[in-house]
């Protein structure tokens, strides 16, 4: 199976994607030389990670009926000072003093079975090619 996503160079540090009639939107910081006009690619690929858990959350949830109205969930990056590189994230779900004990972990684990992070732990192959474009007749 595959799916394609069409990404737009833009103006500045403008790049966006486009996939199934959306467009998704990113910029760079003012210091990077962007405008700060949307998301970094980067914090966009973070939040990734914590909206597919918060998605899995909703979803376990609303099938038991219990209210997600008052469940915060904080995703914390932690990155190394000389590298820059991601060394941990945290992600943790508050939940409120009336949540059933008798799914507080299970509600971890729906968060764990998030697709985002399962592919961070299996890593797919990116192959990166340029390719020409022919020339009309």
């Amino acid at each position: 199976m595959e799916k394609e996503f069409e990404i737009v160079l833009g103006a500045r540090k403008k790049v966006d994607a486009k996939v199934k009639g959306f467009t998704i939107c990113t910029d760079q910081p003012v210091s990077a030389g962007g405008e700060n006009s949307d998301p970094s690619l980067f914090d966009l690929f973070l939040a990734s990670i914590g909206t597919c858990a918060g998605s899995y959350v909703s979803e376990f949830c609303t099938s038991r009926s219990i209210p997600t109205d008052s469940i915060k969930i904080t995703e914390t990056i932690y990155s190394n000072d000389t590298t820059h590189m991601v060394e941990k994230i945290t992600i943790n779900l508050d939940l409120p003093p009336d949540f059933p004990e008798k799914y507080r972990t299970a509600v971890v684990k729906a968060a764990e079975s998030c697709p985002v992070k399962k592919h961070l732990s299996v890593p797919p192959l990116i192959q990166i090619a340029a390719l020409m474009k022919s020339a009309a007749l």
